[in-house]
C-alpha cells in the first residue's frame, strides 16, 4: 500500500462505521412504523410507563438520524443526539439480562450501539459525505 492509500484508510473505515450506524438507526425507525405500526409503538411505550409522544420522537430520531448518518450530515451532533435513544433502549432491556438473544432482548446490543455512536461522534464523518461543509 502506498502512503496515499494508507492515509485514506481511516477515513473510509470511519465512513463504514457511520453508514452502518445510519442503516441500523433507519431500519429500527422504519420497523416501528411499518411492522409495529405507529399505534402499536405508542402503545408499547405507554405499556412501559412512558408518555406516548416519546414514541414519535424516537421514530423521528431514528429515521432522521439514520438518514443524516447515511449522508454524512452533522455526523458528530447526530451521533450524540441518538445516544439518549439508545440509553432508553438499555433501560427497556436491562431487566432481560445481558444477551440480546434472551427473551425480550438483553442490554448488550443497545450498550454496544451507544458506544459505537460515541466513537462515531469522536471520529467525525470520514469519507463519502454529501457535503464536507455539513459533515
Amino acid at each position: 500500500m502506498t502512503t496515499a492509500n494508507t492515509a485514506s484508510l481511516p477515513l473510509h473505515a470511519t465512513a463504514l462505521l457511520r453508514i452502518s450506524l445510519g442503516v441500523m438507526a433507519l431500519a429500527h425507525g422504519l420497523l416501528k412504523v411499518f411492522v409495529f405500526t405507529l399505534p402499536g409503538t405508542v402503545g408499547y411505550f405507554e405499556s412501559l410507563g412512558l408518555p406516548g409522544f416519546l414514541a414519535y420522537l424516537t421514530i423521528a430520531a431514528e429515521v432522521g438520524g439514520g438518514l443524516a448518518l447515511l449522508l454524512g450530515v452533522y455526523t458528530r451532533w447526530v451521533s450524540l443526539a441518538l445516544v439518549p435513544v439508545l440509553l432508553g433502549a438499555v433501560w427497556v432491556h436491562i431487566g432481560n439480562g445481558w444477551l440480546f438473544s434472551n427473551a425480550g432482548g438483553g442490554w448488550e446490543f443497545p450498550v454496544f450501539w451507544t458506544i459505537a455512536l460515541l466513537v462515531q461522534a469522536g471520529l467525525g464523518s470520514g469519507s463519502l459525505v454529501l457535503n464536507r461543509r455539513f459533515s
